[in-house]
């Protein structure tokens, strides 16, 4: 018989990947606790959750969630980093732990229920935060209406100043 505690665990897993848009595993063996709540608290400062929970359990939550399986990533003790708000953050920081950290690795990840290899994972941990994208985009659709309206500025100075000289140029003549 299967004890409600393993349900909920499967439950409660399965909700949260349905609201992750990034899930990256990782190997923790030989991480020192200290470590681990460094890391911990690093994520948990970007909104993001880090558990361990067994694999057996996790493959029922993948099935439950219907997303890709990833069964061959699940062997030995693996952490989930549970990413609800942007993808990059998670991966940059488990990639900097593991330059940090000899020790943690990182299996593979999933990414909107897709699993997604190390090289996939790499790039995103080295893409600029959505916010800094954001902001880029804004500013190169706001460069090409400032310069616009820059050159019509200086489009309706030259013509005034076209008919000051004009206009100064008749007064000169006319006093003649």
């Amino acid at each position: 018989m299967v004890k409600q505690s393993k349900i909920d665990a499967v439950e409660s897993v399965a909700k949260k990947l349905g609201e992750a848009k990034a899930v990256v595993l990782t190997d923790f063996r030989g991480l020192t606790v200290q470590d681990m709540t460094l890391l911990r608290e690093n994520l948990r400062a970007q909104k993001i959750e880090y558990r361990v929970i067994k694999n057996r359990l996790f493959k029922r939550a993948l099935e439950q969630a219907d997303y890709d399986a990833i069964d061959d990533l699940l062997k030995g003790p693996t952490g989930m980093a549970f990413g609800y708000d942007d993808p990059v953050p998670v991966t940059r920081i488990i990639y900097e732990f593991v330059e940090k950290f000899e020790k943690l690795s990182i299996k593979g990840g999933l990414l909107e229920g897709k699993r997604i290899d190390l090289n996939i994972l790499e790039k995103l941990s080295k893409l600029p935060s959505k916010d800094v994208l954001m902001s880029r985009l804004l500013g190169s659709i706001q460069s090409p209406a400032s310069k616009l309206a820059l050159t019509l500025k200086q489009t309706a100075c030259n013509l005034v100043y076209a008919l000051k000289a004009l206009e100064d140029q008749k007064k000169g003549a006319a006093t003649n």
